[in-house]
């Protein structure tokens, strides 16, 4: 009990910490004068992308930089974190200037409307944009129908964003109709961005004098010559939940968090498994949250660790720990795929292989474990009941058709019906034979008709 108080103690404390970073913020923009502020948009985009946007573009019109500069880096993401990454952009209190950078760096698929959307659009050389064709979750196709609807509000989308911008709307739909991409000077010869520029500063004096409008109907000039840049970084809170939102680790921490409650279920008392268990699948919510989740996926290994408990409940049965293997499996492979509603063109939101063989060894290994650590302590605790136990009398808890489940003693015992016929749950029976941890068993009434008894 004290190791569980003192784990909860600390629990409490990093999340008192966590909330404390999160209240706290970024600090560094606080100095005198006009300044840029620069937020960079980087890796896969979801929800806690999407918070992070969100948060700079307030921070910066609060602490009244004179425009934000979106370092643009990624390969796609999830539509509707995309979608409320467009409207912040496109209702800045400050002027946001998206920048596809370094040399290299490309804005596929979700950075097309990013930049798409910004008051001012530039780009490195080698640097390209485009390839915006919508996808599953997983990376496959989707089906002819729903991907026909979807591409056609993708294509919308992006053609709203560009007559509201004043840019090209035809080379940007074809980003979204025909997966078309562009390098850094076919999208300027193109109209897709305005200027490039091999560098920030270079960029900051390309655009010195520009004249903005904002969705207020308020009028900038950009004065950007020599002006000074301040980062906004992602917060404690932020990077945490970066970290979360990621297939492999979302599957990792639902798999071991239900492993802990199937410990703490099969020897009540333990504690600190079952606590352990609850703050992992806590977590895990919160990074399937932020994901493309099929909730069907997570169904199955939820189902998955039920059965590793029904076999745990009576080993040897075999039927429940297949299941559960085959259920887990398929909850793997289908946790971020199917169902759900589909993003534009993305990087694989799915588990790898790897990982599922990797967690599903481990899952295995840690089961026969525990019927081992089960077998040796029953042998420990009841080292001549095995034999003394034949003749017993017990109930049928779980059918016999033939396996199922007996009580014998107070105890639940693996068992087989001796006859190969059935026998349903409440009868009496008496052990015939045992067989390791399995009872070789015989329904009583059928002893009693034949002894008269």
């Amino acid at each position: 009990m004290v190791a569980a108080r003192r784990a909860v103690a600390v629990l409490l404390v990093l999340v008192g910490l966590g909330g404390l970073a999160a209240d706290l913020g970024p600090v560094g923009a606080s100095g005198h004068g006009a300044y840029a502020a620069e937020l960079t948009v980087d890796g896969a985009i979801e929800q806690t992308m999407a918070r992070f946007l969100s948060r700079g573009l307030a921070t910066a019109a609060e602490e009244g930089a004179h425009l934000l500069i979106l370092i643009v880096d990624t390969p796609g993401g999830i539509f509707d974190a995309t979608r409320d990454m467009v409207e912040d952009i496109l209702a800045s209190e400050v002027p946001v200037v998206a920048y596809v950078s370094p040399g290299g760096a490309q804005a596929a698929s979700a950075g097309t409307f990013l930049v798409a959307a910004a008051h001012v659009a530039a780009m490195a050389p080698g640097t390209n944009i485009g390839a915006a064709a919508p996808v599953g979750p997983t990376g496959d196709d989707l089906p002819e129908t729903m991907k026909s609807k979807a591409t056609q509000d993708a294509a919308a989308f992006i053609r709203s964003i560009a007559e509201k911008r004043g840019r090209e709307p035809a080379p940007l739909e074809q980003t979204v109709l025909t997966a078309k991409s562009f390098s850094h000077s076919e999208a300027l010869d193109a109209g897709i961005i305005d200027l490039t520029a091999a560098s920030v500063e270079e960029l900051l004096s390309r655009i010195d004098g520009t004249p903005i409008y904002l969705d207020s109907g308020a009028s900038v000039v950009l004065e950007t010559q020599g002006i000074r840049i301040e980062p906004i970084e992602r917060n404690a809170v932020e990077k945490f939940l970066g970290v979360l939102a990621n297939p492999n680790i979302a599957f990792l921490l639902l798999t071991i968090g239900g492993l802990g409650i199937i410990i703490e279920l099969f020897n009540p008392g333990t504690i600190v498994p079952g606590l352990v268990g609850v703050i992992l699948l806590a977590l895990a919510f919160v990074a399937l949250g932020n994901l493309p989740v099929n909730w069907a996926g997570v169904g199955l290994i939820a189902l998955a660790m039920l059965l590793f408990f029904a076999e745990l409940q009576a080993p040897g049965t075999s039927v429940f720990g297949v299941g559960g293997v085959i259920s887990f499996l398929l909850g793997g492979f289908l946790l971020f795929g199917g169902f759900s509603p589909p993003p534009i063109e993305t990087p694989s939101f799915r588990v790898s292989f790897w990982m599922m063989g990797a967690v599903s060894a481990l899952l295995l290994a840690s089961l026969v474990l525990l019927f081992r650590m089960t077998a040796q302590a029953k042998r420990l605790v009841y080292p001549q009941r095995v034999d003394e136990i034949v003749g017993s009398r017990g109930t049928v808890v779980g059918a016999l058709d033939p396996k199922g489940t007996v009580q014998v003693s107070s105890e639940n015992w693996s068992a087989v019906s001796d006859s190969g016929e059935p026998i349903p749950e409440g009868e009496e029976i008496i052990v015939a034979e045992v067989d390791g941890l399995t009872l070789k068993v015989v329904e009583a009434s059928k002893i009693n008709e034949r002894t008269g008894g």
